[in-house]
């Protein structure tokens, strides 16, 4: 995906880290670029507010039951695939 705008970090850089960014899992550095790309790009905070909903729903739902260790994998493979179908 990409809004056609140039941006110092790419949109599918972002879009790829966005689960990590979300997790709380990137350096200070990584972080100020997400945020500073997500102020400036329309297209991906649409689709940052998509996933920090899904991860929401998700955590209010099955929080309390324990994850196999691959599911996250699983998911965030799936995701990519269905990004990927969707901007060819």
């Amino acid at each position: 995906m990409s809004c056609g705008n140039p941006h110092d970090t790419d949109c599918r850089d972002v879009l790829e880290r966005v689960y990590s960014y979300l997790d709380g899992e990137l350096g200070e550095a990584d972080i100020v670029a997400i945020r500073v790309h997500l102020d400036e790009c329309s297209p991906c905070l649409k689709e940052y507010d998509l996933d920090k909903a899904i991860k929401q729903l998700v955590a209010k739902h099955c929080g309390c039951d324990p994850v196999p260790g691959d599911l996250r994998s699983k998911v965030l493979a799936r995701i990519a695939q269905v990004r990927s179908e969707l901007s060819d």
